[in-house]
């Protein structure tokens, strides 16, 4: 079963075999039918755009409070509540420093689900997610950044990205919804280690595209967008070891080559 917007939207999961369910999680009078009705939940939805919190993590919490509560919930967030962490090597154990809001809204949302976790009885996995890439992803893919030509850094300034295939990013949430230990946070991540200048030369060599060009960091901003230099000022290299230990996850697409090697097919 899955929570739907719209319509259209419950038209596709039935198309795929989900039972819908209609409500919405900006709308708490719509998601009163969903206490009791799952045992295991994913949640995967968004923030909203604007705010350091996360409302509707909380309408949906507070939907879920009833006399059954369900007996696992796994939140996928974002490895940007890390913030930057200079290029150094991140374990989960490192306390959360975001430096956008965007990631603001993300740990505050963590923090709702691990409390709530915590005072329900219920076991709570928070998956911290980087780039998501996939050919059939929206924006899953580098092609259009790379023939728009979009500038990265030069090498003395690139910072470490870190990235996870769509497809195995899917079975880590499968995992942790059957195998995840309670109140603990997962990187769900690849074993690729380079710069995104890299990555995109990779990208580029591999699908047969100019590679772009390198920039200086100052004046950047006469080049990029707000939102890609943000990406652009945090640079980690994230540590997987839990992911592959304790959920028992095995990479389909264990770095980025292996994941790219399929868009040319």
């Amino acid at each position: 079963m899955a929570l739907a917007t719209s319509a259209q939207s419950a038209q596709s999961l039935r198309e795929m075999g989900v039972c819908p369910l209609r409500g919405n999680l900006d709308q708490t009078h719509s998601l009163s039918r969903l206490a009791g009705l799952a045992q295991r939940v994913l949640y995967l939805a968004p923030p909203p755009l604007q705010g350091w919190t996360d409302p509707r993590v909380t309408h949906l919490l507070q939907a879920l409070r009833g006399r059954s509560l369900p007996t696992q919930l796994t939140y996928i967030s974002t490895s940007g509540v890390y913030g930057d962490c200079a290029g150094e090597w991140v374990s989960e154990t490192r306390q959360p420093a975001p430096s956008t809001a965007r990631a603001h809204r993300r740990l505050d949302a963590e923090t709702q689900v691990r409390f709530w976790g915590l005072s329900a009885g219920v076991p709570v996995q928070l998956l911290r997610v980087p780039g998501i890439y996939a050919a059939d992803r929206e924006d899953g893919t580098p092609v259009a950044r790379l023939q728009k030509g979009t500038p990265v850094l030069q090498p003395q300034d690139d910072v470490y990205t870190n990235h996870i295939h769509a497809d195995d990013l899917a079975r880590a949430c499968a995992k942790a919804l059957w195998r995840g230990r309670a109140q603990r946070s997962y990187n769900i991540n690849d074993d690729t280690v380079l710069k995104m200048g890299d990555y995109f030369d990779l990208a580029a060599d591999m699908l047969g595209l100019a590679r772009p060009p390198r920039v200086p960091r100052e004046g950047a901003e006469a080049h990029l967008s707000v939102m890609v230099l943000s990406f652009m000022s945090e640079s980690r290299r994230l540590q997987n070891a839990r992911m592959k230990q304790e959920l028992g996850l095995r990479l389909r697409y264990p770095t980025v080559r292996e994941g790219l090697a399929t868009m040319q097919q």
